[in-house]
């Protein structure tokens, strides 16, 4: 059952099954494992992150796309949500809505660019999903009637995903709507990012293989390449909008900098990068990583300074405010030692 579920596409390394179990588990027990806001924070965005890396992967890592237009379908599903809760009440019906509607317009732009633009090759394609990005974030920036502008807005979502709703005590922790709002992103991003392997493991995702090796050879034997480029980035800005209408129901609030920022752009490049290319399952560890360094390495590095005090060389250099040049090295040596990404890496080694 469990062969099926995970559509047979097994971790085939010992120390990746082990990873990817560790990271199940953490996330599935997160509210009882690591008490308290920050942590069941910090494991709400590794859920989120996990399923938009995934989709991205699809693009990037299965079809051999470079598009910068993910973070305008994350947005797209946010605003969604934000919207259809502000507009037609808290209720479970307005989510539905707004990630419908989100999901919806996301696949009909993404069906727009690729119709137009996966003609022309690489580089190309990747400058025309920018510059439709960078438009998008300019015009929802401008139009502060309706989307609050560079401010954003936050909004109501469902008394019954709301902290002040207490459903009583397990094991010494309170049951509140925050913890089922938990849940719900959980469930639902785990349930997104089982069909995405499933479409990779399919003679689908096999052709989407073959056209990322050799596009010319996969045409000659007779697929539609474009066809099958279109159907993928469509499929990719779907699940994208769903995840970003994931990450509204979170916060309670949409804004430019937390769904359209080129930032959320780059992450999403690295999580893909460092867990590696082509796996799926690399998202789950890339996103994974990077969260957490994002979250604690400034608060490791600060506690580092402080017990080096003594050296004044190391102390300055482990300064909190260097987090970023520290997370930069990283990845760098993550790079050069795991080129292939940290599944790939580890699949070799079997």
């Amino acid at each position: 059952m469990l062969t099926n579920l995970i559509s047979d596409d097994r971790p085939r390394s010992r120390i990746l099954a082990v990873l990817l179990l560790a990271i199940f588990v953490g996330l599935l027990f997160a509210p009882f494992l690591f008490p308290g806001v920050r942590a069941l924070d910090t494991a709400a965005r590794i859920s989120v992150f996990i399923l938009l890396a995934a989709s991205y992967d699809l693009l990037l890592g299965y079809t051999g796309i470079v598009s910068f237009a993910h973070t305008m379908f994350f947005g797209m599903g946010a605003y969604g949500v934000g919207l259809a809760s502000q507009h037609l009440g808290r209720g479970f019906g307005s989510l539905l809505i707004g990630s419908l509607a989100g999901a919806a317009l996301a696949t009909a732009f993404a069906l727009v660019i690729a119709l137009f633009s996966l003609r022309v090759r690489a580089i190309f394609f990747a400058m025309i999903t920018l510059a439709v990005a960078s438009a998008v974030a300019v015009l929802v920036s401008q139009l502060s009637s309706i989307t609050g502008g560079e401010d954003g807005f936050t909004f109501q979502i469902p008394r019954a995903l709301g902290p002040a709703n207490r459903m009583g005590e397990f094991a010494g922790i309170a049951i509140t709507g925050k913890i089922l709002n938990y849940y719900l992103i959980f469930s639902t991003s785990l349930v997104l990012f089982l069909v995405l392997l499933r479409v990779v493991n399919s003679p689908f995702g096999r052709v989407l293989q073959a056209i990322r090796e050799n596009d010319f050879r996969a045409e000659a034997i007779g697929y539609r390449v474009v066809r099958y480029r279109i159907i993928a980035t469509c499929i990719s800005a779907a699940v994208a909008a769903l995840a970003g209408s994931l990450f509204a129901l979170w916060l309670r609030y949409v804004g430019p900098d937390t769904t359209l920022s080129f930032e959320i752009m780059l992450d999403l490049l690295l999580m893909v990068v460092i867990g590696g290319m082509g796996t799926i399952w690399g998202a789950a560890i890339g996103a994974t990583l990077l969260v957490l360094a994002q979250t604690y390495l400034q608060n490791l590095m600060g506690s580092a300074a402080d017990a080096t005090v003594a050296i004044p060389l190391l102390s300055r250099l482990l300064d909190p405010d260097r987090w970023l040049l520290w997370l930069g090295v990283l990845f760098i040596l993550s790079v050069y030692f795991f080129p292939a990404g940290i599944v790939g890496r580890l699949r070799a080694g079997r």
